[in-house]
């Protein structure tokens, strides 16, 4: 597959999972707010029945408690209040006293005799409680209706019972769950289920059905809220609905982000691919005068780009994209080549300077010193010095490796200098670390000198650090006669600027260096001109 068209597919790719992205995120928290609403209205539903059932708990102990004052009197007596009792009271199919085991009397059989185990179907539990209750499948008198039965039992082993009808909790459980088609259910002691709702939920794939138990704190009561998947999958529809177009805006907004993104990123680093193939780079070369010599004394290599169309890419714009998009190892491999076939139609004198920009990145590329001694090979017989000039643009992460890569270089007679010193923040720690030769002035120090007799006191700062340090110092941007004169005073030896020479093409550089290369910059006449011209 050609490189272009993965790169499309990755683009669109990459585009399209930006555009997934809310989306599936949306589907996933809409899933998990679902699950919770319904955990919440699960946990609620259970308390609202927990609640009644203890509300009725409270009335079957209050019952009894009322069913006191008939203690120790005759059945036939007391038959008839019991049976009003249990008529009045709320949720209470009967009432009435025991004797051991045996039942004395009752609201709904009077003076019937009969046991407790056959009044509840079952025999009684074994709590070893005076006080205790259960729930029963049904009772002698209504055997298909589930009821809950409490009891309270005397030291002299009479007693009084009370029996709460099931239906009014079946009847509770469907108000608060039907709709929702829950299935709830309640114990009593761990006594018969007393349910309410569906039998079987139907299972669903992805939201399966969840169960909430809950028990009281005051009596020994339990109860468990199952809910259907469809409940869950209801909910999350729901939810979805809501976020749905807000999901779809943010998935439109990140996918223009996205491709806007990519468009600045591959499109560069594909842009720069194209332009080395289609050879758009040129060299250009700004000569730097030596006052020393008075003559120039090399020239510094400067990449520019020009599109098919005449319309020029401004360096710092494509270096730093070349930089930040893995291109600048390349890019500065194509600028040693292109340099390399001008340098051929020179005519200079041996040790002639050429200058070259290097980045962080290709500094520490394992290629780096292959890269500098192929291209000193190719102009060898120039007999020409190279003078690499790191630039303060990016951090060097591995400096003691890079120190020994220059070290290497200088022992086959290139020279290392720091360009536009001052203006980054790592110059210092570069004059510790890396073996440096030369200190190359930024121009916004060199436009701070205003007359011979204002001093400056940074730039003068640096000149007299190189001194002490024993570098040559190259002032950049020199565009006055008053700013070379005030660098020359000071010892600056290296004159780089539009006062004397501004980039020039190769063609321009060669027949520049045969009628002025070799003249003495004369100030004075320089400066008349300029000043006439003006």
């Amino acid at each position: 597959m050609p490189p272009q068209k993965r790169t499309r597919d990755f683009r669109w790719l990459l585009i399209v999972c930006a555009g997934l992205l809310p989306l599936v995120l949306g589907i996933l928290c809409t899933a998990i707010e679902a699950r919770h609403t319904v955990s919440q209205q699960q946990i609620s539903t259970a308390n609202a029945l927990l609640a009644q059932a203890e509300k009725m708990s409270d009335n079957a102990w209050d019952m009894i408690t009322q069913l006191r004052q008939y203690h120790y009197q005759p059945c036939e007596k007391i038959e008839n209040q019991l049976q009003r009792v249990g008529t009045l009271n709320a949720y209470f199919r009967s009432v009435g006293l025991l004797r051991g085991e045996d039942i004395s009397c009752s609201s709904a059989f009077g003076l019937t005799n009969g046991t407790l185990t056959q009044m509840m179907l079952q025999p009684p539990p074994i709590t070893g409680k005076a006080w205790w209750s259960v729930s029963i499948k049904g009772t002698f008198g209504v055997p298909d209706r589930p009821a809950v039965v409490f009891v309270r039992q005397l030291p002299d082993t009479t007693g009084f019972w009370a029996v709460i009808d099931g239906q009014y909790l079946m009847d509770f459980m469907q108000a608060i769950g039907e709709s929702r088609g829950y299935q709830m259910s309640l114990q009593f002691s761990n006594g018969a289920v007393i349910a309410s709702g569906p039998s079987e939920v139907t299972p669903q794939l992805y939201f399966k059905s969840e169960a909430y138990r809950a028990e009281s704190n005051r009596y020994p009561i339990s109860v468990t809220v199952s809910i259907p998947g469809s409940e869950l999958l209801k909910a999350w529809r729901q939810a979805l609905f809501i976020f749905l177009p807000m999901a779809a805006i943010f998935s439109i907004l990140l996918m223009v982000l996205t491709s806007n993104w990519l468009r600045r990123r591959i499109s560069w680093a594909d842009e720069i691919r194209r332009a080395i193939r289609g050879r758009q780079f040129s060299v250009h070369y700004q000569p730097v005068y030596s006052t020393a010599l008075q003559r120039t004394s090399g020239a510094e290599a400067l990449l520019r780009w020009q599109l098919p169309n005449g319309e020029m890419i401004r360096p710092d714009i494509f270096i730093s994209h070349a930089e930040s998009e893995g291109m600048i190892v390349p890019l500065t491999q194509h600028l040693l080549d292109l340099m390399a076939e001008d340098i051929q139609s020179w005519e200079v004198e041996p040790g002639f300077h050429i200058g070259l920009n290097v980045a962080a990145e290709h500094l520490q590329h394992a290629d780096f010193v292959q890269d500098i001694q192929r291209f000193a090979r190719r102009i060898k017989d120039k007999q020409m010095v190279v003078t690499l000039e790191l630039t303060e643009r990016s951090l060097i992460d591995d400096g003691e490796l890079v120190a020994r890569k220059l070290r290497h270089l200088q022992s086959h007679g290139m020279k290392v200098a720091i360009d536009d010193f001052g203006t980054g923040h790592c110059s210092l720690s570069y004059l510790l670390t890396f073996p440096l030769d030369y200190l190359k002035i930024d121009r916004g120090f060199i436009n701070a000198i205003e007359g011979l007799d204002v001093e400056t006191p940074v730039l003068d700062a640096i000149i007299n650090l190189c001194h002490k340090l024993e570098l040559d110092v190259l002032g950049e941007g020199v565009e006055t006669s008053l700013q070379f004169a005030y660098l020359q005073q000071r010892g600056v030896v290296f004159i780089q600027g539009y006062y004397y020479a501004r980039p020039m093409d190769n063609d321009r550089l060669r027949a520049w260096l045969n009628e002025q290369g070799s003249q003495p910059l004369l100030v004075e006449e320089h400066h008349e001109s300029e000043l006439h011209h003006s």
